[in-house]
């Protein structure tokens, strides 16, 4: 790097959550839980750390002399991760390091090309411009010029127009935070291999760590509230007489059941099933009422409204719609309903032979013994509004868990009854949408689960 950029062409900021205490001899970097002291200070040193705490500063304001004390001081905060660094291009802002953690040593030894990006890096847009990201990395690139861009897209860095040592710097920057990598060592280790860029990304992005480690916009902020209103915990209703499903005794079934203990040991995942004496009625509105019924609603405050069902959710605020697909069970019709967890009743809302019900039902032939097709299919749809108006950043890996545990209440009610359940890692989302009529955004398919009468022997 030479001295030119380093010095002329160098824009510095106090990273994100930061802010600086001056002392008479010295300063306090804050962000909690993290804190650096720096003692010794000169006065050139708290004048340029004060600067830094108005705003972003050119480190030729804050530094006069390139080699001098507060040049030194402030590569150092760079180097820890306390401070932004955006190079420019004359009074043009090319690209910006955004720490959130502290980095590690800059790496030795020639960088890869700005091109070879690693496949964990992920380029999106925010409301200030392109964002390029890591799930490991320990800062975010901002880009502020389409040139950048190209040469990321892998343009020939020599025909971008950007000068040399500008694309040194950037090959550099992108080598010291992760983003760019030899493509034949991320395929020949397993680790790497192994995950997806999505998976990592998301697995990141949703659990606290480097990137998050306060709750000011992680977990249950209510970030909605006051803004939009909370999405009902009622879906409204689809149009038709519903059907009324028996309710069975729970009293009954809590003298008769097996005990946990049994239920447990003898849960299983069936895939053959007995289309000669299929699941009935009674049965299947059984274990909806034992698994998904709403037991309660509890109002919390003006227009924002708790559930109660027989499994956990985060927050109380329940999501999870179930579909039943009936291709085979004594005394229903066949056809796609959905189940209305308050009043215990199904709607029909799709005909057995509709293009988009007939999709659904094939993905889930797979799963079965010689590609049998269920008798029942519990399509699992999330409502995904009622968990995001709640929560930030770990919303969908909620709904997720929440398909889990609805999954493993299914199989243990199911067991107890004696019914066969297999429940499924996938379904045809896109199908599940035609099917259902509903917008994507406000209703999407995260599972499914497959029960019936197992087949005897």
């Amino acid at each position: 790097m030479s001295s030119t950029l380093a010095h002329g062409q160098l824009r510095y900021a106090l990273r994100t959550g930061v802010t600086c205490l001056t002392l008479p001899r010295g300063a306090v970097l804050l962000n909690p839980p993290q804190k650096k002291q720096l003692t010794g200070l000169s006065a050139a040193g708290r004048d340029a750390l004060k600067a830094l705490n108005r705003g972003p500063a050119l480190l030729s304001a804050l530094a006069p002399e390139p080699d001098g004390e507060v040049a030194l001081l402030l590569g150092q905060l760079v180097a820890e991760g306390w401070l932004a660094s955006t190079v420019l291009d004359g009074d043009h802002d090319l690209y910006t390091l955004d720490p959130f953690t502290t980095p590690p040593d800059r790496p030795t030894g020639p960088p890869p090309p700005p091109g070879a990006l690693s496949k964990f890096a992920i380029l999106h847009r925010e409301p200030s411009g392109f964002v390029l990201e890591h799930p490991l990395s320990w800062c975010d690139l901002r880009i502020g010029d389409p040139r950048i861009l190209a040469v990321l897209g892998g343009q020939d860095p020599t025909e971008s127009g950007l000068p040399a040592e500008i694309l040194e710097r950037l090959a550099g920057d992108l080598h010291w935070a992760g983003f760019t990598a030899d493509p034949a060592q991320e395929a020949g280790q397993f680790t790497r291999r192994s995950w997806s860029a999505p998976d990592l990304w998301f697995h990141r992005r949703s659990t606290l760590g480097p990137r998050t480690i306060t709750w000011e916009h992680f977990g249950p902020t209510k970030w909605a509230k006051g803004e939009f209103p909370q999405p009902a915990a009622r879906k409204p209703a689809y149009p038709g007489t519903p059907v009324a499903l028996p309710v069975p005794d729970l009293d009954v079934l809590r003298a008769a059941d097996p005990s946990l203990t049994a239920v447990l040991e003898d849960r299983h995942s069936c895939r053959a099933y007995d289309d000669s004496a299929p699941i009935t009625r009674e049965q299947l509105a059984e274990l909806l009422y034992r698994t998904a019924r709403t037991r309660g609603t509890k109002p919390v405050g003006p227009g924002e409204e708790l559930l109660s069902r027989p499994y956990p959710s985060g927050g109380g605020v329940y999501e999870i719609e179930i579909y039943p697909i009936v291709r085979s069970v004594a005394g229903l019709e066949a056809g796609m309903y959905h189940y209305n967890s308050f009043e215990h009743t199904l709607h029909r809302i799709a005909e057995p032979d509709s293009d988009a019900v007939r999709r659904l039902v094939r993905s889930t032939s797979a799963t079965l013994v010689g590609g049998a097709e269920p008798q029942v299919v519990l399509l699992l749809a999330a409502r995904a509004g009622r968990v995001m108006w709640t929560y930030e950043q770990v919303a969908y890996a909620s709904i997720l868990k929440h398909v889990g545990v609805l999954m493993q209440t299914v199989y243990l009610a199911g067991t107890a009854m004696g019914l066969g359940v297999c429940a499924q890692g996938f379904s045809d989302t896109a199908a599940f949408v035609a099917a259902a009529g509903v917008d994507e955004l406000e209703e999407c398919g995260v599972g499914s689960i497959i029960v019936g009468s197992p087949a005897r022997g």
